[in-house]
This record gives structure tokens, C-alpha cells and sequence, in this order.
């Protein structure tokens, strides 16, 4: 089948080097323009941008996909159908009716729909999750569903550990439907859940919450987003590795320095902090944080 792709993370890159390796190689790939990106704010390239050129797809990469411009740009590569995935952007109207579209969503829809499906199934203590292939429609991944693949979330499963298997599992799915069509079936919409985008204030690891839940969003935002806590003197503490002490540690709200390691006191248990990473500094074990640590 004749392709189109639609991506940008790195998320979507995976996916795109899969589906190029198959009968449905892409003729045409078309992400975000380049943004500034680290602390130099260079111009840098999507992900799925690199990956294009390295394979040698035609690129492009419109500041906008829903012009008439974009529009015909696809047109000309005569699609058999247009696949996306993590782009990044809302598709509207004429190009979502313009040819068939399948989506590639790491979540088991209609469970959490939206920007961060892989953080929010972590962060909720979820037992699994998966990847859905859907029609796009312009509602928030609400679209029918022709296919879905289960992948356990493992007790220790970070981000980085869940991804790159949903990667592969979403991969496979897509191949699949594009070479069988299977019929969509609507999602129940009364039981949908939503991904909202990471926010700052999802990062803190509040003592005013459970040790549990915090060990859960130290999981899901790393290693790309990272969780933090907040020192006394204001300076944020990056916590990439953490354990729960289920008693026994120092009282709610007190981050405690006595011990081999961190000790965050939680509203419920205790977080012992594995691996840290202080401001501007590399990562590193808590028992190190500590001995460098001004007394």
C-alpha cells in the first residue's frame, strides 16, 4: 500500500523506521518545521526530520499541514492511505476527509486519550497498556478503533523502559492493518480517560501525596522529562531513581539527609531518593549527591 507519514517525536521516528523496512514504505514524510531546541536554542530538527533524510524519504515540513499548500504536496505523492503518528499538531479539515488516515496511539482507547498516554498509564499505577490504530477524526483520539495490541506495564517500567516496546508493538500493529484492513469499531466514549500534557507542576514531587504515587511519577518522566523536589533553598533536585520505605521514614514533608541516601517524608511511606541530579550537574547516586553535599 502506498503511504504517507505523519510524525515528529522520537516516538514516531521508531514507528517510521519500521514501516519504511516494509511493503508500506512511505512516500512522502511530512513532520513539524525545525524549532530551537537545548540551551543554546539552536535550530534543530524533528526527530522523524533526521530519520527522513537518513533514509532518503522525500521531506517536508509545512508550518502548517491543513493549508491548501501541504494539501497538495500529499496529493502528489497519491496515498493510499496517511499514517500518523505523535505529530504533534491538530489535523482539520479538507485533509482528514482528503484520504483514509490511520493513527498510531500508545494507549488502550478510549483510556487515555491525548498528549501523554505512556506518562498518565505509569503515573496511575495502570497494570497495562497498549497501542490502538484508529481512524483519525477531528475529535481528541476519538476516532474508531481497527486494531489494538495489550503490553504489560512492569512494577519497575520507566518511561524509558515502556516506550521503545510500545514503539516496536505499535510498528507491527500498523503493518498489519495496512496490509489486512480490518473494520473500525466506535469507541465507548462514557469510558474515556485523558492524557493531558505534562505539566510543571507534574514534576514536583509533592510530600503531600503518597510515597507510591511519587515513585510512579519518578518512573514516567524519566529519563525525558524528570521529576524534581523542591530544597529548602529553592534550588530543584532532580530525581531520576527512587525506592519507597513503606514506614519509618522522616515526618511528611521533611527530606531528610541523615541516612546512606535522600529520604523525602510522604503523607504516606517515604521516598528514598536512588539517583539525583542536581541543578546543572550530571546524574548521580544519592550516596554521592550526599557526600558532596555542604554540610
Amino acid at each position: 500500500m502506498r503511504t504517507v507519514y505523519l510524525g515528529t517525536s522520537e516516538f514516531a521516528a521508531a514507528v517510521l523506521a519500521r514501516l519504511a523496512d516494509s511493503p508500506h514504505r512511505p512516500a512522502l514524510v511530512v513532520t513539524r518545521p525545525d524549532r530551537p531546541r537545548g540551551r543554546g536554542r539552536k535550530l534543530g530538527s524533528p526527530p522523524v526530520a533526521d530519520l527522513a533524510r537518513e533514509l532518503g524519504i522525500e521531506l517536508t515540513q509545512p508550518d502548517t499541514v491543513n493549508d491548501e499548500a501541504a494539501l497538495a504536496t500529499i496529493a502528489r505523492a497519491r496515498p493510499d492511505a496517511v499514517c500518523v503518528c505523535a505529530f504533534g499538531a491538530l489535523i482539520r479539515e479538507p485533509l482528514l476527509s482528503a484520504f483514509p488516515m490511520l493513527n498510531v496511539h500508545p494507549s488502550l482507547l478510549p483510556r487515555w486519550r491525548g498528549a501523554a498516554p505512556i506518562e498518565r498509564a505509569i503515573m496511575s499505577g495502570d497494570a497495562r497498556t497498549g497501542v490502538s490504530i484508529i481512524q483519525l477524526t477531528e475529535g481528541l483520539d476519538s476516532g474508531p478503533v481497527c486494531a489494538q495490541a495489550i503490553e504489560p506495564i512492569a512494577a519497575d517500567d520507566t518511561y524509558g523502559s515502556l516506550a521503545p516496546r510500545l514503539e516496536a508493538v505499535g510498528a507491527d500493529l500498523l503493518i498489519r492493518v495496512l496490509g489486512e484492513s480490518p473494520p473500525y469499531i466506535p469507541q465507548d466514549d462514557a469510558l474515556a480517560t485523558y492524557a493531558t500534557k505534562i505539566a510543571p507542576e507534574d514534576r514536583v514531587l509533592d510530600p503531600a501525596r503518597s510515597a507510591e504515587e511519587l515513585e510512579r511519577t519518578v518512573r514516567a518522566l524519566t529519563p525525558h522529562i524528570g521529576a524534581h523536589v523542591v530544597l529548602a533553598d529553592g534550588d530543584r533536585l532532580g530525581v531520576r531513581e527512587a525506592r519507597i520505605i513503606p514506614a519509618g521514614g522522616p515526618a511528611p514533608g521533611e527530606l531528610s539527609f541523615e541516612g546512606p541516601r535522600p529520604v523525602l517524608g510522604c503523607a504516606q511511606g517515604a521516598l528514598e531518593l536512588l539517583v539525583v541530579q542536581p541543578p546543572g550537574r550530571r546524574a548521580m547516586s544519592g550516596e554521592d549527591y550526599l557526600r558532596g553535599r555542604p554540610r
